[in-house]
């Protein structure tokens, strides 16, 4: 009985360390010409091409009217925004790469 409680112990420990593993990673930056650019990936090290990047006015209460810009990061994980496709000032960058991988970035917190 002491031997399947350590195994299982194990698995818990190991399957923990699994799902940390893979925590996203999303950061953008002002690029000083009326553009920004955002990055995405994963702690591990892979991929995050193809990622949907959604653009979103907090002060809008119309879901339909909310979404001001939808894009993919591209085969490097980059995508590239101009601030005259956004329209308002205060917005929110979110990296959607499912449930618990998702990360927000404020338009406030874009690195310049």
């Amino acid at each position: 009985m002491k031997k399947r409680t350590a195994i299982f112990v194990c698995f818990l420990v190991l399957g923990a360390a699994f799902l940390f593993a893979h925590a996203p990673v999303f950061n953008c930056y002002d690029n000083g010409d009326g553009s920004f650019l955002c990055e995405g990936g994963f702690s591990d090290g892979s991929s995050a091409a193809g990622i949907e990047i959604r653009i979103e006015n907090p002060k809008e209460k119309d879901a339909k009217k909310k979404v001001l810009f939808k894009g993919k990061l591209d085969k490097n994980g980059e995508l590239t925004i101009k601030y005259a496709d956004i329209k308002v000032k205060d917005f929110i960058i979110i990296f959607d790469a499912g449930p618990g991988h998702i990360v927000k970035v404020k338009s406030s917190d874009i690195e310049k």
